[in-house]
């Protein structure tokens, strides 16, 4: 049980797209039938062993309902653990990030929702451009450098929707 890979938990192959809804619907059946409540009369090791399948299937549900870590997943089936961050080898996506961060910077201090709303789009659209390139790459080994440096910049749009969407809270307050 605890060795399974996080798509096979929930019976999906490996895959960059997935379909999220039915993702779901797949975490709350399983969580179901693993919920420690169930096992309330079972012997230790069976309570013990239901509580590591309940974290991992909670483990993996995060992963692969998460495009980014969908793919940091994806590539370390293939290749093993990868290091955590290293934009500083990604030039052009730096220069990217500090644009973005002076014009995100700029509409805090503007309080301006409605040019929020289109930054926030704007930056809907470049993962959305990110995600199609990456399910174009991370299977092909001679591409797996691109892939890692997609990831890579997956993760970091994933942080700045982060730091968008606190920025909306406290201006909508």
């Amino acid at each position: 049980m605890g060795n399974l890979c996080h798509f096979a938990r929930f019976d999906l192959k490996p895959a960059f797209r997935i379909d999220l809804d039915d993702l779901g619907v797949r975490y709350r059946k399983r969580a179901r039938e693993v919920h420690p409540d169930r096992f309330a009369d079972a012997g230790e090791r069976e309570k013990r062993q239901v509580l590591e399948e309940s974290a991992a299937l909670n483990d993996a549900y995060q992963v692969l309902r998460s495009a980014p870590m969908r793919a940091r997943y994806l590539l370390s089936l293939r290749d093993g653990e990868l290091p955590l961050e290293v934009t500083v080898q990604d030039p052009d996506f730096l220069i990217q990030q500090m644009q973005w961060r002076e014009e995100l910077e700029e509409l805090q201090d503007s309080a301006d929702l409605p040019a929020l709303a289109a930054f926030k789009q704007r930056l809907k659209a470049a993962q959305e451009r990110l995600n199609d390139d990456f399910e174009l790459c991370w299977q092909d080994s001679a591409r797996h450098a691109e892939a890692v440096r997609l990831m890579r910049r997956m993760q970091f749009l994933e942080k700045l929707n982060h730091e968008v969407r606190d920025l909306e809270e406290r201006l909508d307050d």
